[in-house]
């Protein structure tokens, strides 16, 4: 990622992350930790007869179905998506075994002040006053110098070899995923002027993102990942086989997203909902834990070029569909995000046009 992105975050301390290192050792939840009771942010899946839609992408309709999924919901898990289930749990192998070194250890590899990859908290936790469930390893482009000082060289071959492939991978499937999205539109590759030429988008910029939801002695009380929107153009997530996403479906209220074997599960970022013209919505989401095992995620954010301006596709637009945001970059969108959080996209959104009262 250039660093037009990496400038807009800042990570906390050393000596404070430090602290969030050991959670496996906790017994008892620290007033740090402690949220609202379970009665104030419920699971609330079981009340509620709809699900996240789980879309084949083999199927001759997968177009539609995207398209509607994604207009109704903002997110869908796919399966016969083609990433080989042998590289999803070789990933989550990796995750784990990262997540298990000692934290001195993890000291090593801590995000600095001015970067991005490594160690960290959410980076959404400066506006929530309860510290989160959580433990997050940034991947950005190859890890090797940032694991070689973590392990040995073996390990850390075999380490960055599953990242990297499952990266070109990933890469392969956001391409072809966010085409399939924007084609339910009726937007092309000509449509999109950053596509380049075949469509191939070879400017987009990607991020990996390993979590950890460690076992929780009181998860009731406690928040894994607090609720918010990514900002990229989407988000494809590989959960495993352990429960704790949840998404706010309007009018019903958070809707757990089971996990299904080999399935992945795709989120509308805030970027895709600005060039959608607000079509498909960017979809609040958080991550819940439990006092069983731990629970290991892995998040690859796609977005565009970083400084390439992004808005409205003009072919969305009309006079009875005025454009809803202004153009904005990612590196712009991300620092504004950092400053405002989720009120981001409220801060670029398009005035309302006042209306002729004249008679």
């Amino acid at each position: 990622m250039p660093s037009e992105l990496s400038d807009a975050f800042k990570s906390m301390p050393a000596n404070l992350y430090k602290k969030q290192l050991d959670l496996n050792s906790i017994q008892e939840l620290p007033d740090s930790h402690a949220w609202a009771s379970l009665g104030e942010h419920p699971c609330v899946d079981s009340l509620i007869a709809e699900s996240v839609p789980v879309i084949d992408l083999s199927d001759p309709n997968a177009l539609t179905l995207v398209g509607d999924a994604c207009k109704s919901w903002g997110v869908f898990q796919v399966i016969n998506h083609g990433i080989p289930i042998s590289l999803l749990e070789a990933i989550e192998d990796a995750s784990r075994n990262l997540f298990a070194l000692p934290a001195e250890q993890k000291l090593k590899a801590t995000r600095p002040p001015d970067g991005f990859s490594g160690f960290g908290q959410p980076r959404i936790a400066p506006f929530f006053a309860k510290q989160m469930w959580y433990e997050g390893f940034t991947v950005l482009g190859s890890p090797l110098e940032l694991v070689s000082k973590l392990w040995p060289e073996e390990y850390c071959t075999k380490f960055c070899e599953v990242t990297e492939e499952y990266d070109k991978q990933m890469k392969q499937l956001a391409n072809k995923l966010l085409w399939l999205l924007l084609g339910s539109l009726g937007i092309n590759k000509e449509d999109v002027e950053w596509a380049g030429p075949e469509g191939q988008l070879e400017g987009a910029h990607a991020a990996l993102q390993l979590n950890s939801y460690p076992a929780c002695p009181q998860p009731d009380k406690a928040m894994g990942l607090a609720e918010h929107t990514d900002s990229s153009l989407l988000t494809i997530l590989y959960q495993g086989s352990t429960s704790g996403l949840q998404v706010v479906l309007e009018g019903s209220g958070w809707i757990t997203v089971p996990p299904l074997p080999g399935a992945l599960v795709v989120n509308i970022g805030d970027l895709l909902h600005i060039l959608s013209n607000a079509a498909f919505p960017s979809v609040l989401h958080r991550a819940m834990v439990n006092n069983s095992k731990q629970r290991i995620s892995v998040a690859y954010f796609y977005g565009p070029p970083a400084t390439i301006p992004v808005a409205p596709i003009p072919k969305l637009v009309d006079s009875s569909h005025p454009p809803v945001y202004r153009s904005v970059t990612w590196s712009e969108f991300l620092a504004t995000k950092a400053k405002h959080f989720n009120k981001a996209l409220s801060l670029v959104r398009m005035p309302v046009p006042e209306t002729d009262s004249s008679e």
